[in-house]
Order: C-alpha cells, then structure tokens, then sequence
C-alpha cells in the first residue's frame, strides 16, 4: 500500500476573473521507503500539493489518501490526530515556539497527541542524539544557530510513529554543508522505511530523490525515476 495517493486532485483559488487553478488533475503515490522530490517554477503548484498532502488544505476535486484514509472523510478532530501521529511536517521558516526549550518543541506533539510528558521527554531527547544536538535539550531557539533549529524541526518531525514526512524547501535558509546535513538524515529515515515528499528548487537536493517530479501550470509535465535528469527538468522549465 502507498503510503501517500494523489487522486486526480485539482485545486482552484477564487472565482471567475479571479479564479485560479493552482492543480489540475495531479495523480501521484509515495510508497513506503521512497523519497519523491517535487520540482518547477514559482507558482507551479508546489507548495499547493504539499499542503493537500499534508491535510493542511482541502482538493476542490480529487481525494488525498494515507496509508488507506480518505483525507476528506475525517472530521476536523481526525484530520488533526492523523497529522499528528502519521505526519512529519519540516517548514522552510521552522515554526520553533520561542518560548519553549529544543526538547519541548519537539515533545509538544506527542503531549498534544496524549503521550504522558515523562514519556514524551525520553523520545524528545533522543531524536535531538539523532540529529547530532546531544546536549541541546534546554536550550530555546534564540540560543541555537539556524542549522541547529533546522535539525530541531526535523526531529520534531520525525519524532514518534510518523510514516509520511513533507519537507517544503528544508534547507532554503541553511549553508550548504547544513544543508547536505539535513537531506542526508531525511535520506536515511526514508532508507528505513518512511515516506516523503521533498519541495526544492535545487537539483543537487533532487539528487537525493529516488523520483523526481516536475510541476508546471499545476500539471505534472515529466517525471524522473532516479535523479539523474533533475537538471535537464530545470532547463526545459523555460
């Protein structure tokens, strides 16, 4: 079973002179242990598919499915515990609560979710030894450099049972040695068996893709297996 589906999924802004059709008719699916980059211009509808994918918007038509669950049968309450428990959401601008230290950020979700907070801290401190911030558990956003928030929204992306992980250009603010840093562990969940979705504009990260997706218009318009032609897609974009 795919862990992601995109059925046919169209998605339109507005209405009459103003409307706009971010996607029309997308189909795609992201299997367990499979990392799908997703290139193409600026307003190809990138940002659009991730958001569906993620329960964050709503298809105008078409129906978004994980692991088996139409995304459009669930109540508001179910939407959010699926997000929870299934979905690792890494943003491009962090969304760290300042208020919080790197080991509650990261144990919020399974609070949030009903994990006891003296179970919640251990899973917590272990993802940061995961993503190379032993040490870091109490320290807040403001104390850490921009590649460690990086790393402590990863990890509380991938913290407790999540299948699917949707990356939106992880690494847009990060050096590139950061940055290779970040794709290399997205790369290695995937390698154990998780899902993900990777939007980037940069063809060195679609290397780390085993498909490569390219969005024009909102219409898929080539597909890459493997990351060789990332380039070549980038060139034809016009």
């Amino acid at each position: 079973m795919s862990v992601l589906e995109l059925r046919d999924v169209h998605r339109t802004h507005g209405q009459g002179a103003t409307e706009v059709h971010a996607l029309r008719g997308v189909s795609i699916a992201v299997a367990p242990g499979e990392l799908v980059a997703v290139m193409g211009p600026s307003g190809s509808g990138k940002s659009t598919l991730l958001n569906l994918a993620g329960g964050l918007d709503s298809p105008t038509s078409g129906s978004v499915v994980i692991e088996g669950v139409d995304l459009g049968t669930l109540n508001r309450s179910g939407l959010a515990g699926l997000r929870r428990r299934r979905l690792g959401y890494v943003f491009q601008d962090l969304n760290l609560l300042a208020s919080l230290t790197a080991a509650e950020n990261i144990a919020l979700p399974l609070e949030l979710d009903g994990v006891a907070p003296r179970k919640a801290r251990p899973q917590a401190e272990a993802a940061l030894i995961e993503v190379g911030l032993d040490g870091y558990a109490e320290r807040f956003p403001d104390e850490m450099s921009g590649g460690q928030q990086q790393r402590v929204a990863i990890a509380r992306a991938l913290v407790g049972q999540r299948r699917l992980m949707l990356a939106d250009e992880p690494t847009g603010a990060l050096d590139s040695q950061t940055g290779e840093a970040v794709l290399r562990l997205l790369r290695s969940k995937v390698d154990a068996g998780a899902a993900a979705v990777l939007v980037t504009h940069e063809a060195r990260h679609a290397a780390w893709a085993d498909r490569v997706i390219f969005l024009r218009d909102g219409v898929v318009v080539d597909t890459s297996v493997g990351s060789a032609d990332a380039a070549a897609l980038l060139e034809t974009a016009g």
